[in-house]
């Protein structure tokens, strides 16, 4: 019995006097738990990603990454077209600025003060532009009742080819049978002033809508002609004071690169200047060739009309076709539509591509394309804007990023090194 206690004492377990055994533990326990170990973390996002294919985790870092850069993007195109009346004068006077600037610059080397430099210039090129409109005016109205006679003339000649041609019998005879009433010139006249008649409200709202339009635009060229005034009289101090929105560490390296998209903008200008001049001398050699009326005057609107890239030309062109149909003839207007076809293939094909291209430093693909998407966006002022933005902005971001163009024609390097360099045990060593 004495061995059988002793073993029943060995084999019961004492606890401790401080121990209990309590179903309601306190809930600090739970609080006081240590925190999930960060490589058990680690291994969980290891094996998710593991379970995601590679490639598609690639595609998801790039598809919110382009869509919040697409976002931006219409933002921007949205408050742009939102401030349009503002921006248009603006660039207009920035495009002058990189025109006129050299004669400013001239003008103070041969002593002239600041302020009446940067007058003189201005007045200049409103002189200018005031004197060629005058030339035009005055010779399209010294040739005026020439014109007019012309124009009813040739109205009255189209009037009787429709009525009386071999077009108009072999409409009335042939497999369409055309009734005569189609064909009188005097039944299409009633029908359009009937027409005008009828929508005489529609016509004072487009009138409407045009005086608007005028007043929108004299505004516009009152504030192009005052940014232009400041940008060339104090453009750099106005440029520094922007520069302070900028990190200091980073404000030279922002300032090279302004000054480096502004030298391709003062390129594009110039080289645009060359293409316009083409345009008009072209023109006018084939005008006078001819002996079309007021070829100078005609000369001067190409000019003017080709500071817009493809549509211009096109405009202007088909109004020195238009007087020649009334003045001369049909075989001189087909000579002289041969003649600005011939001019605008030029232009197209030659001009805009190289010239420009070379000016600004930018692919004849890339010219092309950024007229389209600007005519696009914004019409003929976004083709006028279009490759002046985009050549300031690809010489800006290329200089910004450390980088230096490359002359045209030769071969850029690869992007990225088709084999990893060979490394030195040393290099390696550090790099692990």
């Amino acid at each position: 019995s004495r061995h059988s206690a002793s073993e029943t004492r060995r084999t019961i377990p004492v606890l401790p006097a401080t121990s209990t055994i309590d179903d309601h533990t306190d809930s600090r326990a739970t609080e006081d738990a240590p925190p999930a170990d960060p490589a058990i973390v680690a291994n969980s996002a290891a094996e998710v990603n593991a379970v995601v294919p590679h490639g598609l985790q690639v595609a998801a870092a790039w598809s919110w990454r382009a869509i919040l850069v697409a976002a931006l993007l219409w933002g921007i195109v949205w408050l742009a077209r939102y401030l349009s009346e503002v921006l248009i004068p603006v660039a207009v006077a920035i495009l002058l600025t990189a025109l006129m600037l050299p004669v400013a610059r001239l003008l103070r080397k041969w002593g002239l003060p600041k302020a009446a430099a940067t007058a003189i210039t201005v007045l200049g090129a409103v002189a200018s532009i005031v004197g060629v409109l005058i030339v035009i005016g005055g010779q399209i109205a010294g040739q005026g009742p020439e014109l007019s006679t012309n124009v009813v003339n040739g109205f009255n000649k189209l009037s009787d080819w429709l009525s009386n041609g071999p077009l108009t019998n072999w409409l009335r005879n042939g497999p369409l049978h055309l009734n005569a009433s189609w064909l009188d010139s005097s039944t299409w006249v009633t029908k359009v002033t009937d027409f005008l008649k009828a929508s005489g409200s529609t016509i004072a709202t487009y009138a409407a809508e045009f005086g608007a339009g005028v007043g929108h635009f004299f505004a516009g060229l009152a504030l192009a002609l005052f940014s232009l005034f400041y940008f060339i009289y104090d453009g750099r101090g106005i440029f520094t004071f922007l520069l302070n929105f900028i990190p200091r560490t980073s404000r030279d390296r922002v300032d090279q690169a302004a000054l480096r998209g502004w030298r391709s903008l003062a390129s594009y200008v110039r080289a645009t200047i060359l293409v316009a001049l083409t345009d008009s001398l072209g023109v006018l050699i084939v005008a006078l060739i001819l002996g079309v009326p007021v070829a100078p005057a005609l000369a001067a609107l190409v000019f003017l009309g080709a500071f817009v890239p493809i549509v211009g030309a096109l405009v202007s062109g088909s109004v020195a076709v238009l007087v020649a149909l009334v003045a001369l003839g049909w075989p001189q207007a087909l000579i002289m539509l041969g003649g600005v076809i011939l001019v605008m293939q030029i232009e197209g094909h030659v001009l805009q591509p190289f010239l420009l291209g070379r000016a600004v430093k930018l692919h004849p693909l890339a010219v092309l394309l950024a007229i389209a998407i600007g005519i696009i966006t914004a019409g003929i002022v976004g083709a006028l804007l279009a490759v002046p933005l985009l050549a300031f902005t690809k010489s800006f971001v290329v200089s910004l990023a450390g980088g230096s163009e490359p002359p045209l024609g030769r071969t850029h390097p690869p992007a990225l090194p088709l084999h990893r360099p060979h490394l030195s045990r040393s290099a390696r060593a550090s790099n692990s």
